[in-house]
């Protein structure tokens, strides 16, 4: 297994910490999910209860513990004052503007399909952008019961020889069985499941939290928004974990497909070392300042050539690093 320490980048938000003074009125609150200028905090006691972040621009995500007060008294919502610290915090940033998926998060689920057939290039990046925020990865093949696992799972070998852990499973299928495979690696820990529409996660969140539809329906009725759709990330318990010992509750945070996941908070010389396959024979190369395409001497052309490289996986490299390396106005 990989071990993820934190890389140092550029982030979209900025990071507050403030204990909070006696008899100033302020709460600890969980952000559980983000609509534009309202979200929905969890309080210590479990109540939900929409607030607003303080200021013009909201820099709060599913996953922030904030400190917040009623709007006024008697009033069922309220003030979002300061963000706590973050350990971390996963996003995609494209050339003009950024994306939060979560924040203080334990592991990323990165749920794929044999059907639809996924795309390497969408799971490189999100593996990437878990290594720069020191997340812990999990690949997960759904829909191994398709005549395409074969290819599949050959697809990913080269992320098994890496050190990622990659499950597979057919959720439609194995129902309870597959529960259970999941299940204990989520206890204890903060979630997030992304991956491509069509793969699967809606199934699992409805089977590891079937209040979830209940929850998102409470959502629109309270924000008058009426039919609701995974366009933000929403924090679940799972099921039957919320009353447990609280070191052991798990929770899932489900989270929009995307088509895009731009890595501009990554650099180009930062590229190799978020890479594990590049970064194992980067070492090797002959001059420090390698960019690893086509300098004579460079230790990782030398491995493509040897095979240990996958082709694929040093064209998802070079097409990455020529992205980062235009110039950014």
């Amino acid at each position: 297994m990989r071990s993820h320490q934190r890389i140092s980048t550029r982030s979209p938000a900025t990071n507050k910490r403030h204990d909070i003074p006696e008899g100033t009125g302020l709460e600890n609150g969980l952000v559980v999910s983000t609509h534009g200028r309202h979200c929905f905090v969890e309080t210590a006691d479990g109540r939900r209860l929409i607030c607003h972040p303080r200021g013009k621009k909201s820099e709060v995500v599913v996953g922030d513990r904030v400190n917040w007060h009623l709007t006024q008294e008697g009033s069922n919502e309220g003030v979002i004052v300061n963000i706590e610290e973050r350990r971390n915090l996963l996003y995609r940033q494209d050339e003009w503007r950024s994306k939060s998926f979560a924040a203080n998060l334990d592991l990323l689920l990165m749920w794929i399909a044999v059907e639809p057939v996924f795309s390497e290039a969408q799971l490189t990046r999100a593996l990437i952008a878990a290594e720069v925020a020191g997340i812990r990865p999990c690949v997960v093949l759904n829909k191994t019961d398709l005549p395409g696992t074969d290819v599949a799972r050959e697809r990913l070998l080269p992320y098994r020889a890496m050190g990622y852990e990659v499950i597979e499973l057919s959720l439609k299928h194995q129902g309870e069985a597959a529960k259970e495979i999941i299940l204990p690696m989520l206890r204890g820990r903060a979630t997030l499941v992304l991956g491509p529409s069509g793969a699967g996660k809606s199934t699992l969140i409805n089977t590891l939290a079937p209040h979830a539809r209940a929850e998102v329906g409470e959502i629109s009725l309270a924000l008058n928004s009426g039919k609701h759709t995974t366009t933000h990330s929403t924090w679940y318990w799972v099921e039957g974990e919320a009353t447990s010992a609280a070191e052991n509750r798990a929770a899932v945070i489900d989270s929009p497909g995307f088509q895009e996941f731009g890595l501009h908070h990554v650099t180009p010389v930062q590229l190799a070392h978020l890479m594990p396959d590049i970064a194992k024979h980067a070492t090797d190369c002959r001059f420090a300042n390698c960019t690893h395409r086509q300098e004579p001497g460079c230790g990782v052309q030398t491995a493509v050539q040897k095979g240990e490289i996958s082709a694929m996986r040093i064209s998802l490299y070079t097409a990455l690093f020529d992205e980062l390396s235009q110039t950014r106005w």
